[in-house]
């Protein structure tokens, strides 16, 4: 269950909504109303706004190991 805010206004001047999220979000951001003034191409009405920040993510590429500590000869 949601708790807190259910709507949200953004500067562009669309409007956004929260919804129950899917498995691993556990809210899902929807754009309720698109502004007639908005020119961003991404917000769509109905459409979810998805989350793009790396963290958030699994890697796409080859992790490499990590190093060993290692001593220093003296």
């Amino acid at each position: 269950m949601l708790k807190g805010f259910t709507h949200a206004r953004l500067a562009c001047g669309c409007r956004l909504t929260f919804r129950e999220g899917v498995e691993g979000s556990p809210v899902t951001v929807v754009v309720d109303e698109k502004a007639p003034q908005c020119v961003i191409p991404l917000h769509v009405r109905d459409l979810p706004v998805y989350d793009f920040r790396e963290a958030l993510r699994p890697p796409t590429r080859f992790l490499p190991l990590e190093e060993e500590e290692y001593e220093e000869e003296g």
